[in-house]
Formats: structure tokens, C-alpha cells, sequence
């Protein structure tokens, strides 16, 4: 890093980051501080001519900060979440979270989406939205306009998951469990699982958050088993497999430290805010970085891409339901 030509771009992307996470306050909570951010990066990126001395330092916040933000992120997975569940809600989110991985990497090749887009948002829409995308990109993605195609597909199908399913449950008059076991396993981020959920009554949003932080949980290993489908064809022995990038290590000795050991709840929440803020502020330098030219090509082919997996999700979900409960 060279502070005298990267501090332009770094300041910027701050500014916008720090304008999107205080101003997200005063939006309906299904519009985040990461999409604001990520909107007005492509915003101010489109409409203002920015100067080529900040484009460094624009593209050293977008690719550290996203890499700094998994490690605070991290202290919000705890593996004890598991334990909390039944033989056949685990089954369900386990089984889910597999085949949708497979899915995703060969859907995403079969349908020529482009770039990494495709992986990132069938990453999200399959863990843990922003964060699963946070964690996954800088080891399969050199593009950081994918990073941001795919926030915007997860946050998008998110938000409009937890608008629509509580009617439709609703309206099926689906069981508390059942609806807490299909919103906790379909919905991209917690935020999402806790607003359709609790909406509906605090029974199904006990379940909801019950079933989303075991599969937040499942974050770690599915990092893992993604970085091997993407790399089984470029390693030559089994050990190859492991050579994972030193955060992503971080990131799983984080998660297994948290699962161990009690940290201060003052602690949890301090590097929980920590990281949502680094996310928008790298959010909103990948922003910067987006042109509305590939905004329309791109971002159209991960947006029905991103709705096809979030269908396909809710189909799995709903015939294992048949099968498990």
C-alpha cells in the first residue's frame, strides 16, 4: 500500500461507505447499509468523472476490506448452533446446502453466467447472503464487478423473500414449524430470516433464527468444499486442496475459537458492527467500480440467475419437508 497515491481513493470510498451505513438507518429495513453503499458507489461512479489518481486507491479498498471484513464477520458463527437442531431440521439444511452448492457451480457454468457472478450469488443465496459472498470472493474471484452483481441479486431476492413468504405461509396456513423450517432455510441473511419470521409470529421466528444460524454455521465447511470444486481440476495432489488463502484460515480458526470459547457479548457485537461497516465501505469501492454498461449486461444474467436459485431452493427445501417432518 502506498498511502501518498492510495489515500484519495480510500477517503472516498470511506465517505460514501460511512454516508450508506448511517443513512441506511433511515430506510425500511429490507434496503441494507451494503446495497445503499453498493448503490452509490455505482451512482457517484457513473454520474461523476473520477479522477485516475483515485482508482488505486478505490481498488486497494474493494479488495483488502473485503478481506478484512470476513475476519470480523467470523465472530458471528458459532458451530454450537447445530447441536440446537433436530435429526430432521439438520437433515434439511444440510442436505439443502449441498446440493445447492453442486448447483451452483455447475448451473452457473451450464448457463454460461458470466464471470464469477453466478457462483457468489448461489453462494449467498445458499448461506448467508453478503457475508457468505464476502467470504468466497477474493479466493475465486479476481473481478470485483462480480462481488457486486452478486450483492445486489442476494440483497434484491432477500428482501423481496421476506415480504412474500410470510404472506404466502400465511396463506397456506402452513404449522409453525414448518414455516419457521422454510424461512430459516431459504432466506439469504438473518436480517431477512428474522423480519419474515417474527412477522408472522415469535414462535415460527424462533425456528426461523434457530435454523438460519445452523446454517451460517455451515459457512466454514462450505468454503472448504466450494474451493474444491472450483480447484479439483487445477491441483495435482490432495494437500493442494488446503492451500487456501491465510484469511479464509483466519476466518475458520475464528469460527472455531468462537465455538469453544465464551467471548463477552460486548465483544460479539462490537466485531459485528466492525465488520458490517468494513462490508460497506469495501462495498461501496466496488461500487466506484461498476459502469452502468456492465451493470445491464451483467447484473441482468445474475439477477435471473440469482431468482433460479432462490426458486430451486425453496423447491428442495419443500420436498425435503415432505420427506423429514
Amino acid at each position: 500500500m502506498n498511502i501518498a497515491k492510495d489515500y484519495k481513493g480510500i477517503i472516498l470510498s470511506a465517505i460514501i461507505g460511512l454516508i450508506a451505513y448511517f443513512g441506511a438507518d433511515f430506510l425500511p429495513s429490507a434496503i441494507g447499509s451494503i446495497l445503499v453503499a453498493l448503490l452509490l458507489g455505482i451512482l457517484i461512479g457513473n454520474l461523476i468523472k473520477i479522477p485516475d489518481n483515485f482508482q488505486s486507491g478505490i481498488s486497494y479498498t474493494s479488495s483488502k476490506l473485503l478481506e478484512l471484513s470476513i475476519l470480523f464477520l467470523a465472530f458471528s458463527i458459532n458451530y454450537n448452533s447445530i447441536a440446537k437442531l433436530g435429526v430432521n431440521s439438520f437433515s434439511i439444511v444440510i442436505i439443502t446446502v449441498f446440493i445447492m452448492l453442486l448447483l451452483t457451480f455447475f448451473l452457473s457454468k451450464k448457463l454460461s453466467c458470466p464471470g464469477t457472478t453466478g457462483w457468489l450469488t448461489g453462494f449467498g443465496t445458499t448461506i448467508c447472503g453478503s457475508s457468505a459472498i464476502a467470504a468466497l470472493a477474493p479466493s475465486v474471484s479476481k473481478n470485483k464487478e462480480d462481488v457486486g452483481m452478486a450483492m445486489a441479486a442476494v440483497n434484491l431476492y432477500g428482501s423481496l423473500g421476506m415480504i412474500l413468504l410470510p404472506i404466502i405461509l400465511k396463506y397456506f396456513e402452513f404449522e409453525p414449524t414448518s414455516s419457521g423450517i422454510l424461512i430459516g432455510a431459504s432466506l439469504h441473511s438473518v436480517g431477512n430470516v428474522a423480519g419474515a419470521g417474527f412477522g408472522i409470529s415469535d414462535e415460527v421466528g424462533e425456528v426461523s433464527i434457530t435454523i438460519k444460524l445452523a446454517r451460517v454455521a455451515l459457512l466454514s465447511p462450505a468454503l472448504i468444499f466450494f474451493n474444491y470444486l472450483v480447484n479439483r481440476d487445477n491441483v495435482k495432489n490432495w494437500r493442494e486442496h488446503f492451500n487456501l488463502p491465510w484469511y479464509l484460515w483466519a476466518f475458520i480458526g475464528i469460527t472455531i475459537f468462537t465455538s469453544f470459547v465464551s467471548v463477552p457479548k460486548e465483544v460479539l457485537h462490537f466485531m459485528k458492527i466492525s465488520g458490517n461497516l468494513v462490508l460497506t465501505i469495501a462495498m461501496a469501492a466496488i461500487g466506484l467500480k461498476i459502469s452502468f454498461a456492465k451493470l445491464f449486461t451483467t447484473g441482468r444474467q445474475g439477477l435471473v440467475f440469482g431468482a433460479m436459485i432462490f426458486a430451486l431452493e425453496l423447491l428442495i427445501i419443500g420436498l425435503l419437508m415432505l420427506v423429514f417432518i
